[in-house]
């Protein structure tokens, strides 16, 4: 009676979805050895980026850390725009190409590839891309089957995706709660997320991170000061400076980040969230300070977790360049110069100078997600 052994077992697996990317590849290639890349990426309806996320093509890597508008693509707005998916046998056109994705998918070899639109209740969010390094294999019988398994990897990236987002929604409701206290404005924490973002993106190979990990950064971003719930409104809506006491208080909104994140994980079933560590470590560390001064642990460097750093710089930034009741706007002259002053001392150079280097697209995300009224 039980003789057979599921082929496909391994998918049962708690393992991150590169590593089900990569077995499904693996398995496929048995019957289809002209497969050699399968890559998911991303696609952001509020900044029109669609963004890499995770591969199986090994050291081959024509496309990482890397986000581009899809008004940049037309020919993938037109997968969109016919609702269906597109078949490129011969890809040597792309020699001629002026986009950075196409000349680098070129110039990687690549023979033929199959694009699959990806949807969500009829939403679309993103992308599923098989390559070839040889030419016209992409048959109609070969469809048929290969049709099959990128549904299979559609439902399961769709599976992993609601797993978070159904986290970060239930965080982010607490947090709108507690927006109604005005301790921060809705469009700051769309644009210092986008800010960790340019961030981590950049400092991906230096610190590690996977393209997975950014997007977790992004979306995890938002949730840094869910703690602050838990201060009492003398203290978190305090005009003047805090005494001695009350910053202690306003200190411990650090830990309460990570008893509000834990209990809601367990409320809702969701311990198989992937990454969760980062959402963790994004709410208890992100007022730590690089030389050691900061809170809660005093940790200094690379004690302090990269996505920690990366936040801090993104938080304080947006903070400095907007208008609050009680102060005026920076001008980003002056924000950058400040991090600069304090770079090496409170935050993390690397991540200072890479927000700065990136002026024009944080000038686009401000003008993107600009605040209209601040009451």
């Amino acid at each position: 009676m039980f003789k057979h052994q599921d082929a496909l077992e391994t998918l049962n697996k708690d393992i991150p979805l590169g590593e089900k990317l990569r077995f499904i590849h693996a398995f496929l290639h048995q019957q289809f050895d002209f497969i050699d890349r399968i890559a998911i990426a991303l696609y952001d309806e509020k900044t029109d980026l669609l963004k890499t996320y995770v591969h199986s093509s090994g050291l081959d890597i024509p496309l990482q850390h890397y986000q581009s508008t899809l008004a940049e693509a037309p020919s993938l707005q037109e997968i969109i725009r016919l609702g269906r998916p597109r078949v490129v046998n011969d890809m040597s056109f792309l020699a001629g190409s002026s986009k950075v994705h196409s000349q680098r998918i070129g110039a990687q070899g690549y023979g033929s590839s199959y694009t699959l639109p990806m949807y969500s209740n009829g939403c679309f969010f993103g992308f599923l891309f098989f390559n070839s390094y040889r030419s016209d294999v992409f048959s109609e019988s070969a469809l048929h089957y290969i049709d099959l398994y990128g549904h299979l990897l559609e439902l399961i990236v769709i599976n992993e995706l609601a797993e978070v987002r159904a986290l970060v929604a239930s965080i982010k409701t607490a947090t709108n709660m507690a927006l109604q206290r005005d301790f921060e404005t809705g469009y700051h924490l769309e644009r210092m997320s986008n800010y960790a973002r340019l961030i981590a993106r950049d400092l991906a190979d230096k610190y590690g991170l996977t393209d997975d990990i950014v997007e977790h950064i992004f979306l995890f971003a938002p949730l840094h000061d869910i703690g602050k719930i838990g201060i009492p409104d003398h203290i978190l809506l305090k005009p003047g400076k805090l005494s001695a006491e009350e910053y202690e208080i306003m200190q411990k909104h650090v830990g309460k980040g990570v008893e509000i994140i834990d209990a809601m994980v367990a409320n809702f079933g969701l311990q198989e969230v992937k990454h969760i560590d980062i959402l963790r470590n994004v709410a208890h560390y992100h007022h730590e300070a690089i030389n050691g001064s900061g809170y809660p642990q005093g940790l200094k460097g690379e004690e302090i977790p990269p996505e920690a750093r990366i936040v801090a710089v993104a938080d304080v930034f947006d903070a400095l360049t907007s208008r609050r009741s009680y102060k005026d706007a920076w001008s980003n002259d002056a924000a950058f110069a400040l991090l600069l002053e304090l770079s090496d001392s409170k935050f993390d150079r690397d991540c200072v100078q890479t927000l700065i280097a990136r002026r024009e697209e944080v000038e686009q995300i401000q003008a993107r997600f600009r605040e209209e009224t601040i009451s």
